[in-house]
């Protein structure tokens, strides 16, 4: 499964790379447009691979109330935050990238800013769950905010690489193809997460048992799951 990853990363980045190349040699919009739909796909695809806040997306979701439009509504906002950090990233500081083979694309500082973030709003959710109280608007939001100041390793090699070539321009419109690629990619995993949580409600609601409880005990998985997945990436 690990070999099948990097091979698919590879192709991805080569694919990625081959185009921007051949922009930069024609400056043809007409071509690079008839690339794009690739872009998308190269976002859905690479955004199956680790490190795009599915498992944070799921974990939040699962101990949510949220329906189905707002749960995608937290995935399109870690994706554009996701996508976006990485090109504001790339383009204002450059300095934090780190460029070893085994960091490319990675921006350590913010890593390091949005697991400490999210290991705060872990405990949070943890405390709610214990004193019982309920959902403030807007907390999806911060989540999806949160979650997403991890920037997208494939939009700031496709900035890099654009800007190596003088086309930012290029850059720019392949990122904004690979954002609808992730984004498809997070709302069918919170669309997933939604239906499977409110079954498992309704079916223990049926059993009798008290839904308060339930979701506060959500509440308390969802906070305990934020931690552990945050302090394990933290710890690599």
């Amino acid at each position: 499964m690990l070999e099948q990853l990097v091979a698919l990363q590879r192709w991805i980045y080569g694919a990625l790379s081959a185009d921007l190349s051949a922009f930069a040699a024609t400056r043809d919009w007409f071509a690079l447009a008839a690339v794009l739909p690739t872009g998308v796909l190269f976002g859905a695809v690479h955004a199956l691979t680790p490190g795009h806040g599915k498992a944070i997306l799921a974990s939040y979701l699962a101990g949510s109330r949220l329906a189905t439009l707002r749960a995608i509504a937290v995935a399109t906002v870690l994706a554009l935050t996701h996508v976006g950090s990485a090109v504001v990233l790339a383009l204002l500081a450059a300095p934090l990238i780190t460029r070893t083979l085994g960091g490319v694309g990675r921006a350590p500082s913010l890593e390091l800013v949005s697991r400490g973030l999210l290991i705060g709003i872990g405990l949070w959710l943890i405390l709610r769950a214990w004193r019982g109280r309920g959902h403030p608007h807007g907390e999806g939001l911060v989540v999806g905010v949160v979650a997403g100041l991890i920037p997208c390793p494939l939009t700031l090699f496709a900035m890099f690489f654009a800007l190596s070539r003088g086309v930012p321009e290029a850059g720019l419109v392949f990122a904004l193809a690979m954002m609808l690629g992730v984004l498809a990619t997070l709302a069918s995993v919170a669309l997933a997460t939604v239906v499977m949580r409110d079954q498992m409600l309704h079916l223990i609601e049926r059993h009798g048992a008290s839904l308060h409880k339930m979701t506060r005990a959500l509440d308390f998985l969802s906070g305990l799951l934020l931690i552990l997945l945050s302090a394990v990436e933290i710890g690599r």
